[in-house]
């Protein structure tokens, strides 16, 4: 049975983001919101956390799994960023967009499609993320908690609590934030490519 905290999504109250962070250590797999959706996260270290995430989602090895970053010098760390790239991530950041880059050999080969070694980034505009990034010093491994079989994210916590009480370790309610997903951007051969469009503007790329 998860636990459930409801979080404040302006001013998180640090005893429970102390908790939460202490739930993904020990191999939990969490529900967490985000600028654009509630989502599902878990340590980027755990083979296991990660294997139930997309147990959950239903998804195999080819669907990208994202790192959610505090910042862009974090993101340096795990994906490989030209300068023309650097410059694009600095305008958009933080706000809903995912990248998909280039990955390095931080990046756990468990986390990236099989034949390609790219990695979705994210830097998010949400006050309860951040606090759970900087208390947990690293990313969070990602991604958008949309049911199996369904098109949206699920956006009420109560909602998700009846649906995922027995198979996630913590569900934390930060309020309504949305159903309309991150606009993916693949940065991978020079040229942005738009390969989804979401709730972050193109800008004409």
């Amino acid at each position: 049975m998860s636990q459930y905290f409801e979080i404040h999504p302006e001013n998180p109250q640090m005893r429970l983001i102390k908790q939460a962070v202490d739930i993904i250590h020990g191999g939990g797999v969490i529900v967490y919101p985000t600028d654009s959706s509630y989502a599902l996260g878990c340590h980027i270290g755990d083979k296991n956390a990660a294997t139930r995430l997309r147990r959950i989602r239903q998804i195999d090895d080819r669907h990208n799994l994202t790192l959610v970053c505090r910042d862009l010098s974090e993101i340096a760390t795990y994906a490989k960023i030209s300068n023309t790239d650097y410059r694009l991530l600095k305008s958009l950041t933080p706000g809903p967009y995912t990248f998909i880059l280039p990955a390095t050999s931080e990046v756990p080969r468990r986390l990236m499609h099989p034949k390609r070694r790219h990695i979705g980034i994210r830097v998010m505009d949400h006050p309860v993320v951040n606090a759970l990034l900087e208390e947990l010093g690293q990313p969070l491994m990602s991604c958008t908690l949309v049911m199996p079989g369904e098109e949206l994210p699920v956006t009420d916590a109560e909602d998700i609590r009846g649906q995922l009480e027995k198979q996630v370790d913590l569900i934390i309610d930060g309020g309504h934030c949305g159903i309309e997903p991150t606009t993916v951007i693949r940065l991978t051969d020079g040229v942005p490519d738009v390969r989804r469009h979401g709730k972050g503007k193109d800008h004409g790329l």
